[in-house]
């Protein structure tokens, strides 16, 4: 029989086979790298989508801040404007409360007394005054109880004002404002 070398055939085969294969893990690592660049890519255009509409968010958000804060200026400012309204409609609705206890005041002074100071405070009126004599102040007591916008008064202190006459003395005394019983029904 004849002898032949298949040596030289294995390693060309051999050969063949690692160039075949060195080509296809070279494209499989292409492949790869391929894919990895596109997912790569893919990845970071939803982050950057992502960014930018958190970026968004971020800007509406201190749009929506800066009209809360607005809002709430305005709300306050709101408070205030019905606080002095309803401050203005006080006053003006006891504005004729408050010339009628004046007038009272006027009418309940007895001949020899006159007032010094007149205090409001609270539904009460503090009056400090110099009398003739302390029955004037007596009187004077006596009218006020009697008078329809004035309750309860309270002499709270009398002294001697020798300055004004041999009897003369000076008074405080704090009296309430009652409004009359018809005036409150209306």
């Amino acid at each position: 029989m004849a002898h032949i070398n298949l040596l030289p055939w294995r390693e060309e085969r051999r050969a063949e086979r690692k160039k075949e294969f060195l080509t296809g893990l070279a494209l499989v690592g292409l492949v790869a790298v391929l894919v990895l660049f596109i997912l790569d890519q893919l990845i970071n255009g939803e982050i950057g989508y992502q960014e930018r509409r958190n970026g968004y968010l971020r800007q509406s958000i201190t749009e929506l801040d800066a009209q809360v804060a607005e809002i709430r200026d305005l709300q306050r400012r709101r408070t205030e404007l019905i606080e002095r309204m309803q401050i203005i409609q006080d006053l003006q609705g006891n504005r004729p409360i408050i010339v009628r206890i004046m007038d009272q005041l006027v009418r309940t002074v007895p001949d020899g007394l006159f007032y010094t100071s007149l205090v409001s405070r609270n539904g009460k009126i503090e009056v400090e005054g110099v009398a003739e004599s302390n029955n004037r102040v007596s009187s004077l007591m006596r009218r006020l109880e009697a008078s329809d916008w004035l309750e309860n008064p309270n002499l709270d202190m009398v002294r001697a004002a020798p300055t004004y006459g041999d009897q003369a003395t000076t008074f405080k005394l704090t009296v309430s404002v009652q409004l009359p019983k018809q005036e409150k029904e209306f």
